[in-house]
């Protein structure tokens, strides 16, 4: 079993339940780890043999672009799709940090994590 990290997605997105939030938008900071078998592409040295990381970020960004009230909704689509679209994926961890939240205060962001594994 290996781990693949892609850290600190950037993205802007317009997610939220103000209407601002959805109309102005805000800046999210999105990290993902996956748990895949590393062995055959350790060997093999073959794209096909691994998670491609692009794939990664192409999901991300793809659900990001998608308004949603809930970060929640977000990463449990983000976390879906990637079990669906790649076999090899055992296990998966999505952040998504909401920077700069409108929550009446000086708060630098608001994240939530979920996880989730493959079902047998």
């Amino acid at each position: 079993m290996g781990i693949i990290k892609v850290e600190n997605i950037r993205v802007f997105a317009y997610h939220g339940c103000l209407k601002e939030e959805t109309k102005i938008g805000s800046d999210y900071r999105v990290d993902l780890k996956i748990k895949a078998n590393l062995q055959t592409s350790s060997i093999s040295d073959k794209l096909n043999d691994t998670v491609d990381y692009v794939f990664l970020n192409r999901v991300i960004k793809d659900e990001m672009a998608i308004p949603s009230y809930l970060l929640e909704t977000v990463a449990k689509r983000i976390l879906n799709r990637i079990f669906k679209e790649d076999a090899k994926v055992k296990k998966a961890s999505v952040s998504i940090s909401k920077l700069n939240p409108p929550i009446g205060g000086d708060v630098a962001k608001v994240t939530i994590k979920m996880s989730d594994k493959r079902k047998k």
